[in-house]
């Protein structure tokens, strides 16, 4: 798996989350879930880099407010076309 260091500002942790472990499973979910709302990566995709069950990955998009069923008009189109 790769591994990507990232330098933060002189911040308490205590501001943002309890530990740098903590923080580490923040980004992460924060990245799944922008690429997945971008239509980037799949949900099953976006809840594994979240370390996540795709169930979890579900409940944390509602409770953040992010959509859960992301459409593509163009994959609708083809999808209803195929029938």
């Amino acid at each position: 798996m790769p591994r990507i260091t990232l330098d933060f500002p002189d911040i308490s942790l205590d501001e943002v989350v309890r530990s740098p472990q903590g923080l580490a499973n923040e980004v992460r979910l924060a990245a799944a879930m922008h690429w997945y709302s971008r239509g980037r990566i799949s949900q099953g995709k976006a809840a594994e880099i979240a370390g996540l069950s795709r169930a979890d990955f579900i409940d944390e998009l509602n409770r953040r407010k992010v959509e859960v069923m992301q459409v593509n008009l163009k994959d609708l189109k083809d999808e209803l076309d195929r029938g």
